[in-house]
């Protein structure tokens, strides 16, 4: 069966979501990934489902009209500041839209207290049919794939899951082989995009402060098969996994467009995957 793949929203940072539909239709996306639930950053646009109607009834017309169906929504953070009660809305406009899924990330080193928090977050998920998905990453609370293997199974909850980003996993040191020895219980998709080594040749970097690693992740992430990650080993471990491709390139927006990034980014995965015939 043929690999799915959803276009995410900081792929085309700020862009709304009939935009993110659409480009996502036009593209040849199967689903998408919407930002609903803000993280308050400067200068961008906030997309409140929850308290904006028309906005919501002009996301259900686009989703409806471009046959495109919602995967999951992001991004519901654990964090001592932020109160996790308020993503409960959140959660139940996107299960109205059709979505099964619910990114999330981890902002502090307090395990108990995370863990708690998590937990809560699963319960709120549930009552509208939701998957919880927590993503590591190695300047976060959360760090690596083997932290977030304890949280799942301290927490217990069975909709919750790990979210494997694949720059994340590279920076971390996660293998392929690591990857495939882990039950595939614990994934319910990925993301998608590449990276480049450090000036070591190495993808890993030792220190969680590295300019590298931050701007690579928020603003110059490659497109597939033109960094340093094993992007093929990594996908052929979770063999069926959506990929969500989460690829922000402020330059190669300035050059293509948000249209013409969104397609690239589809496009040279799907050319990367079938040269090395991985489904």
């Amino acid at each position: 069966m043929a690999r799915k793949y959803s276009l995410a929203y900081l792929t085309i940072p700020g862009t709304n979501p009939m935009d993110q539909i659409r480009i996502a239709k036009e593209a040849g996306y199967d689903y998408v990934s919407l930002r609903t639930i803000p993280m308050h950053l400067p200068g961008e646009p906030e997309f409140l489902l929850d308290k904006d109607p028309e906005l919501f009834e002009a996301t259900k017309k686009a989703l409806k009209e471009y046959d495109m169906p919602l995967m999951d929504i992001e991004l519901a953070r654990v964090r001592p500041d932020l109160d996790i009660e308020e993503y409960e809305p959140a959660f139940e406009k996107a299960a109205e839209l059709g979505g099964t899924d619910v990114l999330g990330s981890i902002w502090t080193r307090d395990k108990a207290f995370y863990v708690e928090k998590v937990g809560r977050i699963c319960e709120m998920a549930k009552k509208y049919g939701l998957n919880y998905n927590v993503e590591f990453l190695p300047w976060a609370g959360v760090r690596n794939l083997q932290e977030d293997i304890t949280l799942v199974d301290t927490v217990g909850a069975d909709n919750l899951f790990v979210m494997v980003d694949t720059l994340h996993a590279g920076r971390a040191g996660v293998t392929p082989e690591e990857l495939k020895r882990t039950p595939k219980k614990y994934f319910h998709f990925m993301h998608l995009c590449d990276g480049p080594a450090g000036a070591d040749g190495d993808v890993v970097l030792d220190n969680i402060k590295d300019d590298l690693m931050l701007y690579t992740a928020r603003e110059a992430r490659y497109y597939v098969g033109e960094g340093d990650i094993n992007i093929a080993g990594l996908v052929e471990a979770l063999p069926d996994l959506p990929l969500s491709i989460e690829l922000p390139n402020l330059e190669a927006i300035r050059k293509y467009g948000v249209e013409g990034h969104a397609k690239n980014c589809i496009d040279k995965a799907k050319a990367y995957f079938a040269e090395r015939g991985i489904e």
